[in-house]
């Protein structure tokens, strides 16, 4: 008996012996460094063989660690068709934590004959069980590499004895839905991707009533899905909400994967994607390539292109549930979590309008997402449409409670309802591009309004976004949320000097996490001014950068 149990045991340990065999023989490392940044590893989809392998061995490490079921995601997002990418999602369908960032990065980038020995140390260094199961959630997007790139993880987590749990293709958010609701046990969700369908359509439909059409605002959408996975999601909703909204889909996969199209492309370029018929004051959806991003947007009468972006629906948010908490007299703590890219327009209507605490964290969604915690429901969202909203446990309960309470008013009843169903259409693990569409679906709906009558809620300043090549990136180095630059030496003075020159100014420069160029934001009263602004925030950083000479390369974002 005792033979048997030691035989189970051996039977979930690591097999260092095929490990190193194959990273020696098959997953070889190239020559070059590559780095698990915000979005975990991304390049050219023939690099990431070795990748895709190590991080299929490291996830059953880390999940023998958090004695959790770990995902891993395949997909590059909005990055074109020819790149890929991995990364690693925690058991609460959260980012992976930063300190097992830097342990991704140097074991993919160590010799590879070093791979067991550095196991082997990370295992006594955080006191990893061998003896303990191990279970993987895999899911993977569209793109022609992404099967191979599934294949070479499934090696590494077949080399460690793991269980694998094989979801083929999926969104990312559903990914990291999945990996939340098999942790709980289906609590969060069921564990599948019909819960993940039944759970958002259910709560939208149930918010709905049997109203479709409700003021000026018409059910009635249409969406860009970037020739990405979120084509085939939008299709499922689009029969699962059949009668209470009508979504007609372009770029539906049939066209090349984020070309002329998809979220990023439309906030970029501010124009509508291709293949996207125009038609006056309709609304019109962009997902990005993974659909973890949204924006808004319509072309009126004169022709002209209005985007509604990640600060407008975070704004959107913010006011529908400050309303309902007021509606519902439940005392609830709620801010919003905002970048450095957040238009000044959203934020000054936010805390001065809407009276709601901000918070601005440096870019990156795992920032936002920490920061949000911090709240009873914590909203936010990037300019570019990745966000979410968090509800803390208790806040949740007391939401469901008041729900059904009837010793309280009516009213404050069914405010406390409606808060209670648009929590389960939230999807709180991660940005979910469709959760979030539905999300904005409800509250336009609750609030009779069209895109126009969102979009007069404040006015956005004139902004722009320059890209400056620098010899090292490394010369600029920011503080305060990435809001004030440290080095070079007085360039942060020239930046003040120049913003003060111009009505409601602001920039910032960010160097690049991934190339020697560094980014430039500019916003003023005034579009001709804040062209003018860019560019001489441009020249100083190119002057002080790299040295006063040649001519500065400034290129639009």
């Amino acid at each position: 008996m005792n033979g048997n149990k030691m035989q189970d045991k051996n039977e979930q340990c690591l097999n260092y012996d095929l490990i190193e065999n194959l990273r020696l023989t098959k997953f070889p490392k190239p020559g070059e460094l590559i780095f698990y940044g915000t979005a975990g590893f991304r390049t050219r989809a023939e690099k990431l063989d070795h990748v895709a392998f190590t991080m299929g061995v490291l996830s059953v490490l880390r999940s023998k660690k958090k004695k959790a079921a770990i995902g891993i995601m395949i997909t590059a997002s909005h990055n074109p068709e020819n790149d890929n990418g991995l990364k690693l999602v925690d058991p609460s369908g959260e980012m992976l934590e930063s300190s097992w960032e830097k342990i991704a990065t140097d074991l993919v980038n160590i010799d590879d004959g070093e791979l067991v020995p550095t196991l082997r140390k990370i295992i006594k260094e955080f006191e990893i069980d061998e003896n303990l199961p191990a279970t993987i959630i895999l899911g993977r997007d569209t793109r022609i590499s992404s099967p191979r790139l599934a294949d070479c993880a499934i090696e590494g987590i077949n080399a460690c004895r793991a269980t694998l749990r094989d979801f083929g293709i999926v969104t990312t958010p559903q990914l990291h839905y999945l990996v939340a609701s098999i942790n709980t046990n289906g609590a969060y969700g069921e564990p599948s991707l019909s819960g993940y369908y039944q759970k958002l359509s259910a709560a939208f439909k149930n918010i709905r009533g049997n109203l479709s059409d409700s003021g000026n605002y018409l059910a009635k959408i249409q969406l860009d899905a970037a020739n990405g996975v979120g084509a085939l999601a939008i299709k499922q909703f689009q029969e699962n909400l059949k009668g209470f909204l009508d979504i007609d889909i372009y770029n539906d996969g049939n066209g090349e994967l984020n070309h002329k199209c998809g979220a990023d492309y439309v906030k970029i370029e501010q124009s509508p994607p291709s293949n996207l018929p125009v038609k006056p004051n309709l609304r019109s959806v962009s997902i990005d390539g993974d659909a973890d991003r949204i924006v808004y947007y319509y072309t009126d009468e004169a022709d002209k292109f209005h985007l509604l972006d990640g600060d407008r629906i975070a704004t959107l948010i913010a006011e529908y549930f400050k309303e309902l908490l007021l509606e519902s007299q439940l005392t609830l703590n709620v801010g919003l979590v905002q970048t450095a890219y957040a238009n000044g327009g959203s934020t000054d209507y936010i805390t001065n309008k809407l009276k709601i605490p901000v918070e601005c964290v440096p870019t990156g969604v795992k920032h936002l997402h920490h920061k949000a915690l911090e709240f009873d429901i914590g909203i936010y969202f990037e300019a570019n449409g990745h966000g979410t909203v968090i509800f803390k446990d208790s806040a949740t309960e007391l939401i469901r409670r008041a729900a059904k309470d009837e010793t309280i008013s009516e009213s404050k009843r069914q405010a406390a309802r409606k808060l209670s169903q648009v929590i389960d259409v939230i999807n709180q693990t991660v940005g979910d591009a469709l959760s979030d569409m539905l999300l904005v679906e409800t509250i336009l709906h609750a609030k009779k309004w069209s895109l126009i009558d969102w979009e007069q809620s404040y006015r956005d300043l004139p902004n722009r976004q320059l890209k400056v090549k620098v010899q090292d990136r490394s010369a600029i180095t920011t503080t305060d949320a990435e809001r004030k630059c440290v080095l070079p030496e007085g360039l942060q003075r020239q930046i003040d000097q120049a913003v003060a020159r111009y009505s409601k100014g602001r920039s910032f420069v960010r160097p690049s996490g991934t190339e020697d160029i560094v980014r430039v934001y500019a916003e003023c009263e005034n579009k001709e001014d804040v062209e003018k602004l860019a560019v001489e925030v441009g020249i100083a950083v190119y002057n002080l950068a790299n040295g006063v000479g040649s001519k500065p390369v400034l290129s639009k974002m």
